[in-house]
């Protein structure tokens, strides 16, 4: 797990090995109910296998700006089997498309130099 501040929005990211797709919705639905007051839980993953399966989700941020950035990071290191979480708890500054790009980016890479 990492965290971050931003512009005083703070960006919780933990990755975790999966290989199924219940795995995934188990460990989402356990981060949301440690985070019911996050403003938004986004993620990515990648898992191979009997099926591909690949997804990312913005979770209310603008569309591209966070689940798409988490998987970018995913892609690049070349991994799979590996969902990646971002938690944010919106600190009232607005961050602009290119801001919550970097800010996504950056958690999912300290969330994957532990993996």
């Amino acid at each position: 797990m990492a965290e971050i501040e931003i512009k005083k929005s703070k960006f919780i990211s933990s990755s975790f090995k999966v290989e199924t797709l219940e795995e995934v919705k188990n460990v989402l639905e356990e981060i949301k109910l440690k985070n019911k007051k996050a403003t938004h839980v986004c993620f990515a993953y990648v898992i191979s296998g009997t099926e591909f399966l690949v997804k990312a989700f913005d979770d209310g941020e603008p569309s591209g700006t966070a689940g798409k950035p988490i998987l970018n990071v995913i892609q690049k290191q070349n991994l799979s089997n590996v969902l990646v979480v971002v938690v944010r708890y919106f600190g009232g500054i607005k961050l602009g498309a290119g801001g919550l790009v970097r800010a996504y980016s950056k958690a999912a890479s300290l969330a994957l130099s532990e993996f």
